[in-house]
């Protein structure tokens, strides 16, 4: 069942699609504002629901990487029916999932926002178990809500189901091996205070995608949800103007 509020939507607009793609353990709300901003801009914007997300964290353990990279397959499908361009935007684990959307399908261009190819320390991610001892244990999520957003943006889940942990480090790896398949323009925006994808993963995704053309926003003040954090406006207006170069709406 579907948490209310957690659908995923579309927003009718010109011909350049921009497909948005949320985290891990997020959901489709996240990434409303953004929507709005792009389609205030002119876009045509879909924000489908990653499988496992939006319901239940017990569904999220039943899931693997493929299965999230099937639903932004399937709205990529969608929105390749309504438009002739189409632009990824992933935030995060979303930020992987376009990165290899784009190595593998024609994109006009991407936005990769906090992308962890690094997982910072304090994340803890070396005391994880071994993927054996994963099934059926969940960790509890600390996020704090962002008190100047609509309440809908901050709705997530309070539990990661450990096993689903360890398909995302293993998607990491899938993708940082298709980097250089990536040739799409790119626009890479990061946090230096992000605690969870640690900054030096946007040296990285710089340095080994196939990209001629690379752009880089670093936000000081924000932290991991820099699409809902302090310095969004400068997010919301660098991807209209990226996306605008890219291909005019």
């Amino acid at each position: 069942m579907i948490i209310e509020g957690a659908e995923p939507f579309l927003l009718p607009g010109g011909p350049h699609g921009v497909l948005l793609l949320h985290g891990f353990t997020g959901m489709p709300p996240e990434m409303r504002l953004l929507a709005e901003a792009l389609h205030r801009a002119g876009h045509t914007v879909l924000c489908p629901r990653l499988a496992g997300h939006g319901t239940s964290p017990e569904d999220l353990a039943h899931t693997d990487a493929e299965d999230w990279y099937d639903s932004a397959l399937d709205g990529y499908a969608i929105l390749s029916g309504l438009v002739p361009r189409i632009s990824v935007v992933g935030h995060s684990m979303g930020a992987l999932l376009a990165l290899r959307l784009a190595a593998q399908k024609r994109v006009t261009g991407v936005v990769t926002l906090a992308a962890p190819i690094f997982i910072d320390e304090g994340r803890g991610m070396k005391h994880l178990p071994p993927r054996s001892a994963c099934i059926g244990r969940f960790h509890p999520k600390l996020r704090k809500s962002l008190r100047d957003v609509p309440e809908f943006c901050n709705v997530t889940y309070d539990r990661m189901p450990l096993v689903a942990i360890h398909e995302l480090v293993g998607f990491i790896k899938h993708v940082k091996a298709l980097l250089p398949k990536v040739y799409a323009p790119l626009l890479l925006v990061h946090s230096l205070h992000d605690r969870t994808a640690h900054r030096r993963s946007l040296r990285y995704i710089y340095d080994h995608v196939g990209a001629a053309h690379k752009e880089v926003l670093w936000l000081v003040r924000s932290g991991h949800l820099v699409m809902l954090d302090a310095e969004r406006q400068a997010v919301f207006r660098r991807t209209v103007s990226f996306l605008r170069e890219m291909g005019s709406v």
